[in-house]
């Protein structure tokens, strides 16, 4: 995989990162343990459940993005990986004003 191409995957993915950026929040298609209480009448212990689910599939996606990133940063210059951290940056910005 050239580059070019890696980078492109990177961005593209970036937008995903967003769906488990809290899992208390929003989890797995746009669901929440809050959502799926109310939705489904859980009991007190199946919410304690169903929580402690998405944080753990919170933490291994971050481990995964993590590894990722650091793999990529791995394969770009110097100046590729400043103007890919620019662009992590700015899509941050974006969905942190996108959530006000």
């Amino acid at each position: 995989m050239n580059k070019k191409t890696l980078l492109l995957a990177t961005v593209l993915m970036l937008p995903f990162t967003a769906v488990l950026a809290d899992p208390v929040e929003d989890g797995p298609h746009g669901h929440s343990p809050k959502r799926l209480e109310k939705a489904l009448a859980l009991t007190p212990d199946q919410t304690t459940k169903v929580e402690a689910i998405f944080k753990e599939e919170h933490e291994k996606f971050r481990a995964l993005h993590e590894e990722s990133h650091n793999r990529i940063k791995e394969v770009l210059t110097p100046d590729q990986v400043a103007k890919w951290e620019e662009i992590i940056k700015q899509h941050k910005e974006k969905r942190h004003h996108h959530k006000e």
